[in-house]
């Protein structure tokens, strides 16, 4: 694939700046006079000007350039960075064909192990971003940050795009998790429709209560898509239908670090900025722009090999007076993090095991005698 042709330069305003010396944009590669060369590249930055799919769009085709603005003068971290700015994705004739060339480029830009970061466009986008994960012939785990869920049977395509992930034929969706909805703007049957999937779900309290517990759930996903909507509108007044009460741009920094930090995850993107209704220092683009920030250091903070049966790993087997007798769990000596055994069965007999992210909460639940409810929904969904 040319990936040349499907991308234009970052615009002069950005570009021909200057940036201090230890700044963001002197240490990556970016698409300006030539196409950036991918050979070492990790993580690809993309703009996305599609905006067919949402309301109030006129300003979204700007939204990337803004972001930009923000992130490249942000310091660099601590890692040495393998990123290039592919510049702004080409809008197709149609939604659809837009749709379609989001996926092939992530297709191919995941099969050279290239982590891309779509920054920019409508919600409905991510559509594209679930789609390149079907000619990698694998079942996958997503998880979406919404104030919303996006399941209505009618509506733009922001407001249905979920539901088509979930129904999208061939499916290859394994596991959905919807995190930071708000209980006045959720549907209660799309709850129910959740639940009878066994999909996850954290409503934004929640989600605050206990922050730490949706660690697992992230670290358990493929892909992350986040509408910037779930953002709190002191924070992201360039959120169109963000709420006085949503998460602040804090907590979305966090969920983006945990993401960065997990090394299944291998797409993520950040939707549905309108620099229109920003304020006039464009605050939500400083904060889209701080979480990409926190993703790339999570990224380049990567610990665990996933190899349980490696010296890194210490395992704990937990007896209890049920069905199952026993609960293996391992935690990770280099992140401290902690995954537990989830046997499958058929007619009665153990036939392989899955491994999955947990807390330690999980792990002092077993202790006590009780079976976390982690496991139970995983097994649900298993069988």
């Amino acid at each position: 694939m040319n990936l040349d042709l499907f991308f234009e330069p970052i615009a002069e305003e950005i570009t021909q700046q200057k940036f201090a010396q230890n700044s963001f944009y002197n240490f990556i590669h970016v698409h300006s006079e030539t196409f950036p060369d991918l050979k070492g590249i990790q993580i690809a930055l993309i703009g996305l000007k599609e905006k067919r799919g949402m309301k109030n769009s006129d300003s979204v085709e700007r939204s990337a350039t803004e972001i930009r603005e923000k992130l490249y003068h942000l310091k660099k971290g601590q890692s040495h960075y393998k990123i290039a700015d592919l510049g702004d994705l080409m809008v197709g004739d149609t939604l659809e064909e837009s749709i379609k060339i989001l996926q092939n480029v992530g297709e191919y830009l995941m099969k050279k192990q290239i982590l891309p970061v779509y920054m920019g466009g409508s919600h409905d986008l991510d559509l594209g971003q679930y789609l390149s994960y079907q000619g990698l012939k694998k079942m996958v785990s997503m998880v979406t940050v919404d104030a919303k869920i996006d399941m209505e049977d009618e509506g733009l395509p922001h407001e249905i795009h979920s539901q088509d992930i979930i129904l999208h034929q061939p499916n290859f969706l394994f596991n959905y998790s919807h995190l930071g909805y708000q209980s006045f703007l959720a549907d209660p049957e799309l709850i129910n429709a959740l639940e009878k999937l066994y999909f996850d779900h954290v409503r934004l309290g929640n989600l605050r209560g206990n922050f730490k517990e949706i660690e697992p759930l992230i670290r358990n996903a493929d892909l992350l898509s986040f509408d910037i909507c779930a953002i709190h509108s002191a924070d992201a007044p360039g959120a169109v239908d963000a709420q006085p009460f949503g998460m602040t741009g804090e907590e979305a920094c966090q969920i983006c670090r945990f993401a960065g930090m997990n090394e299944k995850l291998s797409s993520i993107g950040i939707y549905g900025y309108q620099p229109y209704y920003d304020d006039n220092r464009n605050k939500t683009a400083a904060v889209i722009a701080t979480m990409v920030w926190y993703f790339i250091e999570g990224f380049y903070d990567r610990k665990d090999s996933l190899s349980f049966k490696s010296n890194d790993y210490i395992k704990y087997t937990v007896s209890l007076d049920s069905n199952p007798s026993t609960i293996i769990f391992f935690k990770s000596k280099l992140s401290e993090k902690w995954w537990m055994e989830i046997p499958q069965t058929t007619q009665g007999k153990f036939e392989r095991v899955s491994i999955i992210p947990c807390s330690y909460k999980d792990y002092q639940m077993a202790q006590s005698g009780e079976i976390p409810e982690r496991w139970i929904n995983a097994q649900l969904k298993l069988f």
